[in-house]
């Protein structure tokens, strides 16, 4: 079986960073302190616009304390996988009534996403 090369998507990589970011109630200059970054070479990388390396990627997600496939979901074969540990996470807190509403608007979601394709087919 042949694994076929994607390639990252580094926008949505720095969204995703960002967001982490912002959930932790930290700046952009607390967190590339923290990575021994400056805070314009954070700002790139959460907008898309340079390409980090591995080591930054990794030095970032250590200091976040999330795994990189966390951040780089999009870009792995097993992105599935990444996507439910996401759902996961965001649910964790969550009481059983938070829970029971988020399946309501997960399955109301599905649904109109999959009338949405259909209708674009």
């Amino acid at each position: 079986m042949e694994i076929e090369l994607q390639q990252p998507n580094y926008t949505e990589i720095g969204e995703r960073i960002r967001e982490i970011r912002l959930r932790l109630g930290w700046s952009q200059e607390q967190l590339a302190e923290q990575c021994g970054l400056s805070k314009t070479h954070m700002s790139h990388i959460e907008t898309g616009n340079t390409k980090g390396s591995l080591p930054v990627f990794l030095k970032i997600c250590n200091v976040l304390q999330v795994s990189l496939d966390d951040i780089v979901c999009d870009s792995l074969s097993c992105e599935v996988d990444a996507y439910h540990k996401q759902i996961a996470e965001l649910m964790k807190d969550c009481s059983p009534l938070e829970l029971r509403k988020l399946v309501d608007v997960l399955k109301a979601a599905k649904c109109i996403l999959r009338k949405y394709d259909n209708e674009k087919m």
